[in-house]
């Protein structure tokens, strides 16, 4: 609840610091700040957009497939993503955002989704980079999330992660199919592995001096880490999987750092993520151009779902 006189939330705010620290979840019907509210609205949508939009750079490549095992995957995968956006855009709605405002504000450039999507796949090797490296880095990111304090992101998270899980592990498998392929498929491989790596770095968001809701969100544990932790955990695990599949990630910074116990890496282009997410991407137009098309192809579907729940609604109330 919000609207509560300023002078009685002291208790209330109380409650909520005490379920915060005692490491407990909010759940829809408890009372908590107005912010924190906005921040969970703010993270979950911009996580459900991004699932929706990031069913487009694979999407294109179903036709396409080099085999019907190939494409029954991919078909699996894309249909996977649809329902991530719809476990999401669940439980934004419990905290009282209306769904199709969401994706009203999504078409008008109001709110955000994940910069990765907004990169071509040149090749269906995308694929399998998009499995390995993305999924990848999504998992890194989301795993911490399934303790996130909000309970209805919380309980989405757990399924959203094994589904990513799976998808990742396909993408490696992809990836180690087409490395044991021709010189051919190989130098595929290399060349989706050279153009994705960068960006996929970027997908844990700006460094932490400069991100501005991480020091909140690591408060009220919506976060249980922030960017460059994250990041961190990506490359050391992504390493030792490059060597298996003998590609080369592009970065001559990236090396092992016995002293730290960590792999040190180049310096990120961030002026290009900032680019990137203000709309200047190589296929940011494209993907809101089609996203704004399926939904007003929809809105008939959508129209008729409303006109019969009314009148369900109705012939309940008669009866």
């Amino acid at each position: 609840m919000t609207g509560t006189p300023q002078g009685d939330t002291l208790p209330l705010e109380r409650d909520f610091e005490a379920t915060i620290g005692h490491d407990q979840r909010i759940e829809p019907r408890d009372w908590m700040p107005d912010g924190y509210r906005r921040t969970m609205v703010r993270q979950i949508a911009q996580h459900a957009h991004s699932e929706i939009i990031g069913m487009q750079p694979e999407g294109e490549w179903i036709t396409r497939a080099p085999s019907l095992r190939r494409k029954a995957i991919l078909l699996a995968k894309v249909q996977d993503e649809a329902g991530h956006g719809l476990y999401l855009y669940s439980a934004a709605e419990t905290l009282g955002a209306d769904r199709g405002e969401l994706t009203e504000m999504l078409i008008e450039g109001r709110q955000k989704y994940s910069s990765i999507f907004n990169y071509p796949t040149l090749s269906f090797a995308d694929v399998g980079v998009i499995g390995w490296l993305v999924d990848g880095a999504a998992i890194c990111n989301q795993v911490p999330l399934c303790r996130s304090s909000y309970g209805p992101y919380a309980r989405a998270m757990i399924r959203i992660c094994k589904e990513e899980s799976f998808h990742q592990r396909q993408g490696f498998e992809l990836l180690l199919t087409m490395m044991r392929g021709t010189p051919a498929q190989r130098e595929m491989v290399q060349d989706a592995v050279n153009r994705w790596w960068w960006p996929s770095l970027m997908m844990f968001g700006p460094p932490d001096d400069a991100s501005p809701n991480t020091e909140r969100s690591m408060a009220w544990k919506i976060k249980r880490h922030t960017n460059d932790e994250l990041r961190q955990r990506f490359v050391d695990i992504t390493v030792p999987q490059a060597e298996v599949l003998g590609v080369t990630l592009p970065d001559p910074d990236l090396r092992w750092n016995a002293e730290r116990g960590h792999h040190d890496f180049g310096p990120i282009d961030w002026s290009e993520l900032k680019r990137v997410i203000s709309g200047d991407g190589p296929c940011n137009a494209a993907r809101m151009a089609r996203r704004r098309s399926a939904h007003e192809d929809g809105a008939w579907v959508r129209e008729a779902a409303a006109a019969h729940a009314a009148r369900k609604t109705g012939r309940e109330v008669a009866a």
